[in-house]
């Protein structure tokens, strides 16, 4: 398998379980006190710090990756991952189509869910300068 899909799929599994994770928390015992909307927004911080991390992770787990077109697929391919997994749930788990997960979203957190599914992508990409100069001052040394 060629390293950028491998590394797509780490980096979109890694993303996925945090999010998975925190919906554990976010659900059941925030939804009911703060609201969908509040509860997804507090989320938001953790998985951008997540996101970030794992990018870096990825860079420096699949060296193959750091140019700035294999980042982009791998975060691409990630995305495409990260979505499928999504309204895959949304059909089977909460027996919604399509139309009636995206209709569903709320129009605040859904709106920065959106830009945050961006960033994601464009994570590895974005990491690869400052993982470049890391790298040299590493090997530098």
């Amino acid at each position: 398998m060629p390293k950028v899909i491998q590394a797509g799929l780490a980096y979109g599994a890694i993303v996925l379980g945090a999010g998975f994770l925190l919906g554990l928390v976010r659900v059941p015992l925030l939804v009911p006190r703060i609201g969908e909307r509040w509860a997804e927004l507090l989320e938001m911080p953790i998985m951008a710090v997540v996101i970030y991390l794992a990018a870096g992770h990825i860079l420096r787990r699949f060296p193959d990756i750091c140019s700035p077109v294999r980042s982009l697929i791998t975060g691409g391919l990630a995305l495409a991952l990260v979505i499928a997994a999504e309204l895959t749930l949304a059909v089977v788990l909460q027996q919604r189509s399509i139309a009636q997960f995206i209709i569903s979203r709320d129009q605040v957190s859904g709106s920065v869910y959106m830009v945050m599914l961006l960033i994601f992508a464009a994570m590895p990409r974005l990491r690869l300068p400052r993982h470049r100069a890391f790298a040299s001052q590493d090997h530098g040394a």
